[in-house]
């Protein structure tokens, strides 16, 4: 099984609260957060893009 290489999503900035994502070779989309690095959770690419539009569409106006 091949290492995954983790990218950290945008959206976490410069916090330490930080989620990655990494494909598959499979297909797969795979989830961690900084916190619990050893949990991964996976998914579909569909499945991705349904989260995270019912996240963005549940979630208060990002300010900066």
């Amino acid at each position: 099984m091949p290492t995954p290489h983790w990218q950290k999503s945008t959206y976490s900035g410069d916090s330490s609260n930080c989620v990655y994502v990494s494909a598959a070779p499979s297909g797969r989309v795979h989830l961690r957060e900084s916190d619990d690095p050893d949990t991964v959770l996976a998914t579909t690419r569909p499945g991705l893009h349904d989260l995270i539009r019912t996240l963005k569409a549940s979630s208060p106006p990002r300010t900066t």
